[in-house]
């Protein structure tokens, strides 16, 4: 059987491919969730990766959702609802909360559709580029749904709450000069040129010291989810931490030096 997802270390950063091309890699099956969960697990437990690529295989980043898995006893759908809501909550509701919880930082490189739970996982990464054939999507109301993988929660955080409203309530896609219009992605690149792109911003992540960028994540993570005070006080504690690293201080040493620092941790 082929890897549903596949990884690739290069150097630092590993490359995951969401790797089912002939289905445009759906995410609503317990197969690549499994996989995809494992392999995210994985890599923020590795001191040898520093960043992460996520992609997909051919010509979409995810369909989503697997429409034709939508039938009773199928995929997330159960004969009885109690069921379809566990199935939710142990099956595709797990990456969300997963992606909130890494400090390993994600960069997606969106290289086509990125439909309903696609565009879904793509905001619960860190970092999105988009291909210039990137198109986004937050399109349940099309089939009768309602964002079941945490998106009513990830959208409006990306792009404000009216644009998350317009995009959720018309389920009509965007192109990607219009996601980067809406700050649903920070750069659009030719198609080409995407993980090339990808690659050199994961490089950059992973030529900082590994734990100021763990704890940086982090902070910013938990920023968006609390009160100033908190954040400050959260600040203050992580920077005691910093400043016993030997990165920082080897930092501080090449600085007075006039030398470039070299990061070991």
């Amino acid at each position: 059987m082929t890897d549903l997802v596949l990884k690739e270390q290069i150097g630092p950063v590993l490359r995951v491919t969401l790797n089912a091309p002939e289905r445009r890699n759906p995410i609503s099956d317990i197969e690549m969730i499994d996989a995809l969960a494992g392999i995210m697990i994985d890599a923020d437990n590795s001191s040898d990766v520093r960043a992460v690529i996520l992609t997909g295989a051919g010509s979409a980043f995810s369909s989503g959702g697997d429409v034709k898995k939508m039938t009773p006893g199928q995929g997330l759908r159960d004969e009885a609802p109690v069921n379809t809501r566990m199935n939710y909550m142990r099956g595709i509701q797990r990456l969300p909360l997963l992606f909130e919880a890494l400090e390993v930082p994600v960069v997606a490189a969106v290289n086509g559709p990125a439909i309903g739970a696609g565009c879904d996982l793509a905001c619960m990464c860190d970092i999105r580029i988009a291909s210039e054939k990137a198109v986004f999507a937050e399109s349940f109301v099309k089939v009768g749904l309602v964002p079941g993988d945490g998106g009513a929660w990830l959208l409006p955080r990306i792009v404000g709450f009216s644009k998350a409203c317009e995009m959720a309530l018309t389920g009509e896609s965007l192109k990607a000069a219009q996601a980067l219009a809406c700050g649903l992605v920070s750069r659009v690149v030719a198609a080409e040129d995407l993980l090339s792109e990808a690659l050199d911003i994961a490089n950059m992540i992973a030529s900082n010291p590994r734990h100021a960028v763990r704890m940086t994540k982090r902070l910013l993570r938990k920023a968006h989810l609390t009160t100033l005070s908190d954040t400050l006080e959260l600040s203050a504690a992580m920077q005691a931490l910093a400043h016993t690293t030997r990165d920082h201080q080897e930092a501080v040493s090449a600085f007075i030096e006039r030398r470039s620092p070299y990061f070991s941790d």
